[in-house]
């Protein structure tokens, strides 16, 4: 039997499991477990449907592995992970840099998809920004060890990141002597964002395979998801009939932002 490569957990109502399985791929120093909330109440609204929260390379609790670091090894850990947990995986929600992974899953074919939600990441390629790429300097001017938490979320807060996202980055600490450090490693981190700006997956968007919805959805107190992105997905849309663009209020971590809106939405469409 396969043996999963990256770690996983499985959200469900009860103890049979359901029909359908949604996979969701956080972003950069993101865990399944940061999801856990959504997918709890997911699966309570729709029995229906079951979430596989996985952690990719380096996050979490899945290990490190080797390099190269990026956008096609984490795609591969993914589908090697999925094979082997041998669940019907019908929708993937990809948050920033899983976003464009499961854009790149669905190009692949792998699986009987019918939806891929990508949340406040972009189709495009494009030179580094946003506030997932500014958090590689909190990682190597602040790497620890720290005394607690507390004074790891004021180094973050000192950037100009606001409190609920300090908060939700302090659980990549990990005891370390007397204190604490990240467990993520900083240039394994910026590998996969440059490989990330590289990638370009509009291809998916302008021609979605027969079958598959695409939903995007753009935080407004965002830069990822540019103003020429969100009317070029539209007109996608409007194509295709199978594209759709929802706005959401909030910042980039809209699970931490607005678990709410993300939902309502899932209930709505899923």
């Amino acid at each position: 039997m396969l043996q999963p490569i990256l770690h996983t957990d499985l959200v469900r109502s009860g103890a049979r499991d359901p029909d359908a399985w949604m996979v969701v791929i956080p972003g950069i120093y993101g865990a399944g477990r940061n999801w856990r909330p959504v997918a709890r109440r997911l699966v309570e609204a729709r029995e229906d449907w079951g979430v596989i929260l996985a952690d990719l390379r380096g996050h979490g609790r899945s290990p490190h592995l080797d390099p190269p670091h990026t956008m096609e090894t984490a795609t591969h850990d993914l589908e090697e992970t999925l094979r082997s947990l041998g669940r019907p995986v019908r929708a993937i929600l990809g948050h920033s840099f899983g976003g464009k992974i499961a854009l790149t899953m669905g190009t692949r074919g792998h699986l009987p998809l019918e939806q891929i939600w990508v949340i406040d990441s972009t189709p495009e390629a494009g030179d580094p920004r946003g506030s997932a790429w500014g958090m590689l300097r909190v990682l190597r001017v602040y790497p620890g060890p720290f005394r607690d938490r507390d004074e790891a979320i004021s180094a973050i807060e000192s950037e100009g990141y606001p409190n609920r996202v300090a908060q939700w980055m302090s659980t990549n600490l990990v005891s370390h002597g007397d204190g604490l450090t990240w467990r993520l490693d900083p240039d394994q981190m910026e590998a996969m964002l440059r490989d990330f700006f590289l990638e370009d997956r509009w291809s998916i968007v302008e021609d979605p395979p027969q079958g598959l919805g695409l939903h995007f959805v753009r935080a407004t107190d965002s830069s990822v998801l540019t103003e020429t992105s969100a009317h070029r997905i539209l007109e996608a849309g409007g194509r295709t009939g199978r594209v759709h663009l929802h706005t959401v209020e909030g910042g980039h971590w809209l699970n931490a932002d607005n678990p709410e809106a993300i939902h309502r939405l899932l209930v709505s469409h899923l």
